[in-house]
């Protein structure tokens, strides 16, 4: 069984429920209904037309579940007209599936989350990570999102800027490792490059590049996290750097800047230095500059603050994160490194173990983990400890 294959089918086939009328929360548990199906039959019977199978057995799924005595003939009649076993068309229709469930009836906070959740394929944790919201509050919103849209028909699409929020979300997902969605985030923004001429399209593509052309050097040969400074830049994607680079040009001299073109000229920056040492950081930190003025992010004055550490001295990013909220994540790892690149090593082995207590991904804790014993070594024994 291949569930790789189900995956990348069940988007298509939610759409086509929905074209023919389904509501969104009725099509997507005829989908799921559907796959638990194929998992128990086509181990021994394969299809011939994979997609065609599901489409079939999910309008059936839909039609039972709505099946009632006071609707009797109209179920009869739709299923006279539901389509017999054949070929499917043999399109992508993942995109417009994006398109859908950022639907004008949802907020946009509303929208992304039930699209991360119907058709990144993220569970409700990973999605309330990337929001900073507790579990809890994010299983309600999509579930208010589901009857938002329930009963809805999905003929007014959402907007550019909802699904490339969508996207990015998705992609910092593949990319983080703990689901590998980063690919395939690439593969729909290119598609939505070539239809809409936008210029945070185009930002949002060139940023993804050229962070996944980095991503070769992010794990080290144990599979442990190496932090950026310190990657084997000979490991590093120069082809899909160059793409970047000049995809994020085009966007540039549109003159119509975004936060996502104002990210990748970040992203640029670093995969333009030849070491971490050569690293413009002055001008990194303008760029933070940009980001703060067209999203006022507490992530972003926080990775400026690390930025203002390393071009103006560690004292100064201390200042800068002293500003900020304590309890924003990775504000204790952030303090633990400008501590270390200031000398006051005691204070950075204290918070790069409670930063590792506080991470919730295994290998930032791992890493962070790791940095602590290493300055707890130095403490030790003296500055020639590693």
């Amino acid at each position: 069984m291949d569930e790789a294959l189900l995956r990348n089918l069940t988007p298509g086939v939610l759409t086509v429920l929905v074209r023919r009328g389904a509501d969104f929360a009725a099509a997507e548990d005829a989908v799921q209904d559907a796959l638990v199906e194929a998992l128990r039959v086509w181990p021994a019977d394969p299809p011939r037309d994979p997609k065609g199978w599901l489409v079939t057995v999910a309008w059936r799924k839909f039609l039972d579940a709505t099946r009632s005595d006071a609707a009797r003939r109209r179920r009869e009649e739709r299923v006279e007209e539901e389509p017999g076993p054949g070929p499917a068309p043999a399109v992508d229709d993942t995109l417009q599936l994006y398109f859908l469930c950022a639907h004008p009836s949802l907020t946009p906070s509303s929208a992304v989350a039930l699209t991360l959740r119907a058709v990144g394929g993220l569970t409700t944790r990973q999605i309330a990570q990337a929001y900073l919201v507790p579990e809890a509050t994010m299983a309600q919103r999509i579930s208010r999102a589901k009857r938002t849209v329930s009963g809805v028909r999905f003929d007014q699409p959402g907007d550019v800027a909802t699904v490339l929020r969508v996207l990015y979300l998705v992609f910092n997902e593949g990319y983080s490792g703990d689901v590998d969605l980063a690919a395939e985030a690439i593969r729909l923004t290119r598609r939505l490059a070539a239809a809409i001429d936008h210029p945070e399209v185009w930002g949002l593509l060139a940023l993804m590049l050229l962070h996944h052309a980095r991503r070769a050097g992010r794990r080290g040969p144990d599979g442990a996290l190496v932090p950026l400074a310190e990657q084997d830049r000979s490991r590093w994607d120069t082809a899909s750097i160059a793409e970047g680079v000049a995809i994020l040009q085009a966007a540039l001299a549109r003159d119509r800047l975004g936060e996502y073109q104002a990210q990748a000229a970040v992203a640029a920056l670093h995969a333009d230095a030849p070491t971490a040492e050569e690293t413009d950081w002055v001008q990194i930190v303008e760029w933070y500059d940009e980001l703060v003025r067209l999203t006022d992010s507490p992530v972003v004055r926080l990775n400026r603050a690390v930025a203002v550490g390393e071009a103006d001295g560690p004292r100064a990013g201390l200042a800068a994160l002293a500003a900020l909220d304590a309890s924003l994540p990775r504000h204790t790892a952030a303090a633990a490194y400008l501590h270390e690149r200031d000398g006051d090593l005691a204070t950075a082995a204290r918070l790069y173990a409670e930063a590792a207590r506080k991470a919730s991904n295994l290998a930032e804790r791992e890493h962070l983990t790791r940095q602590a014993a290493r300055l707890n070594a130095r403490l030790r024994h003296g500055p020639g400890s590693s």
